[in-house]
């Protein structure tokens, strides 16, 4: 028996029909990473950031309460967008009171409930109870919001959140701040970007600047224990350009959390790369069957970036470097999948973490239509 394992086909790449199920199925059926709450402008009460998933526009809102809410953008009345946003528009956030549709002037409160319709008496004329704003659910972690377009068929936000809490709990994620991001739309399916952040075999010939700085890397993905992390060379200990830097190392680390370099993949489009001092926190925002956007985070302790020498550019110069090779491959790896030539690939046995979005994605797919009962 060969050891390779198939991967999916080549449809579920390159086919619109076949993404705009995926997308429907399971994209809006999971938690969905939209970014970090402080960059969204959440941090406060009487604020409202709209988000893009997959092409569905959603308010995302903080009451004076403190509570998070989240609804569809559309008004219950005639179905116009509350904020005015194209598909597939950047996250846009803005203090706000209440909620009012820019048609008819139907107003809602920042919990989604209708506060006013002119010209109908609210209690004669309609219930407002039934009008109110269609419900997305709506979840904090580690300073991340996410977002689930099904709310009443949503796991528990913890447990698919479990694995990587539990790994990645010492960087404290929910403390630290956005130091620079680096955004990149990218012509490729998010799942081909998802594939190749989970496997290293690809490290040695896309990475040589990398694999240096993590001789491990260049193994061909071999043997790679993330879960203890995985060491520098020597005289190195994070994610620069030098491999060392003038940030100390975030507080709470573990010893050898202070010298390797750790990682997860929560699905569908979250990758968290965690170095002593900073985190690169990779949100997956899909746009089509062959383009995503890619907002990659660097997360750095508070009081570092309220340094007035704070700069982040070691860290980011290697990044962009990481980053643009791998989009490069991705890309290269999309257009190939396009080619008739091509049927489906194949995954070597140290590929068998990127084998996990078929383990994901396959079941998720073939689950009865949530209208099924």
């Amino acid at each position: 028996m060969s050891p390779l394992q198939a991967a999916l086909p080549r449809e579920m790449y390159v086919d619109r029909e076949a993404w705009l199920r995926e997308r429907d199925r399971v994209l809006y059926g999971e938690w969905f990473c939209v970014g970090r709450t402080r960059d969204l402008g959440l941090v406060d009460g009487g604020r409202l950031a709209v988000v893009d998933v997959a092409g569905e526009s959603v308010l995302v809102t903080r009451d004076g309460d403190g509570a998070l809410h989240a609804a569809y953008n559309v008004c219950r009345h005639r179905g116009s967008q509350l904020v005015p946003t194209p598909p597939g528009a950047p996250p846009s956030c803005t203090a706000a009171g209440a909620l009012r549709c820019p048609y008819h002037s139907w107003t809602y409160s920042l919990a989604g409930e209708l506060l006013r319709a002119p010209h109908t008496d609210l209690e004669e004329d309609i219930d407002p109870a039934d009008f109110s704003l269609h419900p997305v659910g709506v979840a904090e972690w580690a300073g991340f919001v996410l977002v689930h377009l099904t709310p009443a068929s949503a796991a528990p936000v913890a447990d698919v959140l479990a694995r990587a809490a539990a790994n990645l709990a010492n960087y404290a994620m929910g403390d630290l701040v956005t130091g620079r991001t680096l955004t990149y739309e990218v012509a490729a399916n998010y799942k081909v970007v998802a594939e190749n952040y989970n496997e290293c075999y690809h490290c040695g010939p896309v990475h040589p600047e990398l694999t240096r700085l993590v001789p491990a890397f260049g193994s061909g993905g071999s043997g790679l224990a993330w879960e203890d992390g995985i060491p520098h060379r020597e005289g190195a200990w994070t994610f620069t350009t030098t491999g060392t830097t003038t940030r100390a190392p975030l507080p709470g680390l573990s010893e050898a959390e202070r010298t390797r370099h750790k990682g997860e993949l929560v699905h569908p489009n979250l990758m968290l790369s965690c170095s002593a001092d900073h985190v690169a926190a990779f949100v997956l925002l899909p746009q089509d069957v062959d383009r995503t956007r890619i907002d990659c985070h660097l997360l750095f302790a508070a009081d570092a970036v309220a340094d007035p020498a704070f700069d982040p550019s070691d860290a980011a110069d290697l990044w962009d470097l990481v980053n643009k090779q791998d989009w490069a491959i991705c890309e290269s790896v999309q257009r190939g999948m396009s080619s008739r030539a091509y049927t489906h690939g194949w995954f070597a046995p140290m590929e068998d973490d990127s084998a996990d979005i078929r383990r994901w994605l396959l079941p998720r797919l073939a689950a009865p239509d949530r209208d099924d009962g």
